[in-house]
């Protein structure tokens, strides 16, 4: 099932088999996203076209044969870098998942992460498009077996150590205390000036504050906050207008455009599709031994294991917690 009109066409879904991954097929032109943040990982494989993506305060360019790769908690956005747009398919992994898949396969102490926000490498950007397929046709040993083996590759050429939580400065604790009341009072948010007073500070300092830590102002954290709370009460099944009543949106649609903007899908379609349940599943396709022989082939190479040293050395440019921060 597709959500979009024109050229414009996307699925946002799940696989059972595949717990705690989001899967993602799309094809925009004139698709903007805002600024938001992602619990999971962003694997993202370019197949056409040119996605731009501003990270860490400098557009990013992902043509094919690239991969768009982005930490979780750490703000981005999204268009098309050329008139025609782009098509992507694209794997949200939980951190959990690719702390389990470093831990087995790499060096990377400490907490995982992407170095680089582009990497060019149409092998992985194949991979990430056969565990999508191998998802669509129920083979789940198959989609399994080339997550891993997507994720191992990529840590292996564009992995890190994620940077340590630094120490809490005044103003980052302020913004936290900010975060707690925003995420406690999320359906009637008070204002800047009187969030600020709360706190005994002033509006500026903690608007800078906020900005410094999560790498955006309160109100637009509050906007992702609410379409990442929105989302939970669509996977449980709430209907999207009570959802968009829970999270402090006016109405439906006002939840509608938001959700579009930053998940990629209309609130109505993802559920739908989180809704889908293979009730019977296509016959299961083995891969052979000598199939699996030519992925890990593939991802333990010489060239990757020469870069291995050097990216278990080298320090992601963005964290998996809130600390950095970003330019609006």
């Amino acid at each position: 099932m597709a959500a979009g009109s024109g050229e414009e066409r996307a699925r946002h879904w799940q696989y059972e088999e595949l717990p705690g991954v989001d899967l993602l097929r799309a094809r925009y032109v004139r698709k903007e996203f805002v600024r938001h943040t992602h619990e999971h990982f962003v694997i993202a494989a370019i197949a056409e076209g040119v996605e731009v993506f501003h990270h860490r305060g400098a557009d990013q360019y992902a043509g094919p044969g690239a991969l768009a790769l982005v930490n979780p908690d750490t703000p981005h956005t999204g268009r098309a870098g050329v008139p025609e747009g782009w098509r992507y398919g694209a794997v949200y992994p939980a951190p959990e998942l690719v702390a389990e898949i470093a831990a087995d396969t790499t060096g990377i102490r400490g907490t995982p992460g992407f170095v680089s926000p582009v990497l060019e490498d149409p092998y992985a950007v194949g991979l990430v498009h056969q565990v999508l397929r191998a998802a669509d046709e129920g083979n789940a040993l198959a989609a399994d077996t080339l997550l891993r083996v997507a994720v191992t590759r990529l840590l292996r050429l564009n992995g890190g150590m994620l940077p340590q939580r630094q120490v809490r400065t005044a103003g980052a604790r302020i913004a936290a205390r900010a975060r707690a009341v925003l995420e406690e009072r999320m359906a009637e948010p008070p204002t800047l000036e009187r969030l600020a007073a709360d706190l005994g500070t002033s509006p500026f300092a903690l608007l800078r504050a906020f900005r410094q830590v999560y790498g955006m102002p309160p109100h637009t954290w509050l906007t992702d906050a609410r379409v990442r709370r929105a989302r939970r009460l669509l996977d449980a099944g709430t209907a999207p207008a009570q959802a968009a009543a829970d999270v402090g949106f006016t109405d439906q649609s006002h939840l509608s455009r938001h959700f579009s903007r930053i998940v990629g899908v209309p609130p109505g379609a993802y559920q739908r599709e989180r809704k889908n349940v293979q009730d019977a599943r296509p016959r299961l396709l083995l891969p052979s031994g000598t199939w699996q022989k030519r992925q890990l082939s593939q991802t333990y190479a010489p060239a990757a294991a020469r870069e291995r040293t050097t990216a278990e050395n080298r320090t992601p440019t963005s964290s998996g917690t809130p600390s950095g921060s970003e330019s609006p």
